[in-house]
């Protein structure tokens, strides 16, 4: 199943731009339309989940501010940020949306640990955690039995804007980096790391 897979690579892509283009995928898609996988690192932006308070974002400065659908509070996507978005069809794959936060969430374990890093997602508040700092953002959006939005994995960020939100809505939420400990790994081999994870869990799940 994840052979068929289509793995597409964005690049340095606007927010908003893929975003329209994840809806517009979802929508239009058939039964028989292959799922992808698409690989973007975004410029600095902060998106509101559908349930996203303002008032979670303590100064935005010049840095803009985006409502989305996905599900989830406020989050910072940036340079140094690699963010996979899954489209897939649930019930090809026989997944549940808590089923399939659990496999991304397990797919971020799994690449860490190839690093020696021990980390863990928490009940409370989904995403990946490096003792009490989060390395990685998760919010999905189910639409027509197909999920869409995904997971965001920090690789070597400028951490400073994440200090003016309150983290997927708490206040004073460490958030750390590949590169705050000790970990120098260039994008494109978190990508593909990542990715071949993240595949290998399709298939086997």
């Amino acid at each position: 199943m994840a052979s068929s897979i289509r793995v597409r690579s964005w690049g340095r892509t606007d927010y908003a731009r893929v975003h329209a283009a994840m809806r517009e995928f979802t929508d239009n898609r058939e039964a028989t339309t292959a799922d992808e996988i698409w690989q973007v690192e975004h410029p600095a932006v902060y998106t509101l989940g559908q349930a996203g308070r303002e008032e979670h974002i303590l100064n935005a400065a010049e840095t803009p501010v985006i409502r989305t659908d996905r599900g989830g509070q406020v989050t910072y996507h940036g340079p140094g940020q690699v963010v996979l978005y899954p489209l897939l069809d649930l019930k090809r794959h026989q997944l549940g949306p808590r089923r399939l936060v659990s496999l991304l969430e397990q797919t971020v374990v799994n690449w860490l640990a190839g690093y020696g890093i021990a980390a863990a997602p928490r009940a409370d508040a989904p995403g990946v955690y490096v003792d009490e700092a989060k390395i990685a953002a998760l919010g999905l959006r189910i639409r027509r039995g197909c999920s869409y939005h995904g997971l965001a994995v920090n690789i070597d960020m400028d951490l400073e804007p994440f200090s003016r939100i309150d983290p997927c809505g708490y206040a004073g939420m460490a958030v750390t980096d590949l590169a705050s400990l000790g970990v120098a790994v260039g994008l494109e081999d978190a990508f593909s790391g990542l990715t071949q994870i993240l595949l290998e869990s399709l298939s086997h799940d």
